[in-house]
């Protein structure tokens, strides 16, 4: 055993030890496979709690040897480390370390969560939601939330009636198919203290169906009430249903076509729907409806034409930007810009369209007046538009 790296020897000699008194939590995540190892803080009892507590995410085995946790020191004497087997990105590995065993706990499941994200990320379509699904029927209820506003009490309340699939991220497959994430879910504690990870077993919550797949998409308006009131259940227009659910899908510029897809998704399961709520308690009820089988919506969209002309642009030309996507929705065009979204309405489609080739400003003003008429003032107007657009990046000025 002299030479090599000692560290390494050590890993390879001791693996089938520690494999065999449980000393690596192995799980599966959304496809992705891996390793946990403790540091020397963590009690038996601690790493039973999260051996419980991620039962539903268990995996075969171990993919490699994580790395040896890092020292306790005084400030954060509670270490982790992970070993998975990447496939997109450099490393597979990762280190933690805390203050104390429930923040790391509270910590790995944001890191593994993440990682495993940006594994799948352009193969599947992931949701910021959580998700219950009918034990039936297999049908998925994706509702969607911001961090904080809700998610995990209505997965736990919903779960009690409905499989459990995910607190986090409903990770949805090219065919409608769902990848179930039964991970821990993350309670709140006292203000400032970290999140309790509770294993969804603890809790009682039904499992998921064998083969669940998307039904609805649901948008979580909770809002605080002296009173409780009724939930109110309302299907949104499509423009703002995508506003909405960009910022709340893991990874969706990385898929192709990203707007026309979250569309074409959209579309497949009749629309996005809202519920206005004050207590977890009615969602139930409230959101029964949305399990039963509906008809697909028609297409209320369409892809323009994206080409740009390539190459310099004239000294006070201007020239549209080549775009990740855009659909136009009811008249207005919503273009994306690698992450980010703007919805064009009034003149804005016209300018856009107009752009596509460098263009000076005045034959611009011109080709806007051929659509939407000459009235008096149009130019000023359009000039007032285009520095709009040049400020939110839609368009490019030359000579820069």
């Amino acid at each position: 055993m002299s030479g090599g790296d000692p560290e390494g020897d050590w890993d390879a000699l001791h693996l089938e030890e520690l494999l065999s008194v449980g000393d690596l939590l192995c799980l599966e995540i959304l496809g992705t496979q891996f390793a946990i190892r403790w540091g020397s803080s963590v009690t038996a009892e601690q790493q039973q709690h999260m051996r419980s507590a991620w039962a539903r995410c268990a995996g075969s085995g171990a993919p490699a040897i994580p790395p040896l946790p890092k020292q306790p020191t005084e400030s954060e004497p509670f270490s982790a480390s992970v070993a998975y087997l990447s496939q997109t990105y450099d490393g597979g590995t990762l280190a933690l370390q805390a203050a104390s065993f429930e923040e790391l706990a509270e910590n790995l499941t944001s890191r593994l969560t993440v990682a495993a994200i940006l594994e799948n990320a352009g193969e599947l379509m992931m949701l910021h939601a959580c998700g219950v699904a009918s034990r039936e029927t297999g049908a998925v209820a994706a509702l969607v939330a911001k961090s904080g506003t809700g998610k995990t009490t209505a997965a736990s309340v919903l779960a009690q009636t409905y499989g459990y699939v995910s607190d986090e991220t409903v990770a949805i497959g090219p065919d409608g198919s769902v990848v179930p994430y039964p991970k821990p879910l993350s309670v709140n504690q006292e203000p400032g203290e970290p999140k309790r990870q509770v294993g969804p077993d603890e809790l009682g919550l039904q499992p998921a169906p064998p083969k669940p797949f998307l039904q609805s998409i649901v948008l979580l308006d909770r809002v605080e009430a002296d009173y409780p009131a009724a939930p109110v259940l309302r299907q949104l227009p499509l423009a703002d249903a995508l506003l909405a659910l960009i910022p709340d899908s893991s990874s969706q510029a990385e898929v192709d076509e990203p707007l026309q897809s979250l569309c074409r998704l959209i579309d497949f399961v009749g629309g996005v729907w809202q519920v206005t709520y004050s207590e977890a308690a009615d969602l139930p009820e409230a959101l029964e409806p949305l399990f039963r089988k509906r008809r697909r919506s028609r297409p209320r969209w369409a892809a323009p034409e994206m080409e740009t002309q390539a190459g310099p642009i004239p000294n006070g030309w201007l020239r549209r930007v080549q775009p990740k996507d855009a659909v136009i929705v009811d008249g207005d065009l919503l273009v994306m810009l690698d992450t980010e979204i703007v919805r064009l309405s009034g003149i804005g489609p016209a300018l856009w369209e107009a752009a596509a080739t460098a263009v000076p400003l005045d034959e611009l003003a011109e080709k806007v007046g051929d659509v939407h008429g000459r009235t008096e003032g149009y130019q000023a107007a359009v000039g007032v538009a285009v520095e709009q657009l040049i400020a939110k990046s839609i368009l490019e000025p030359g000579g820069e």
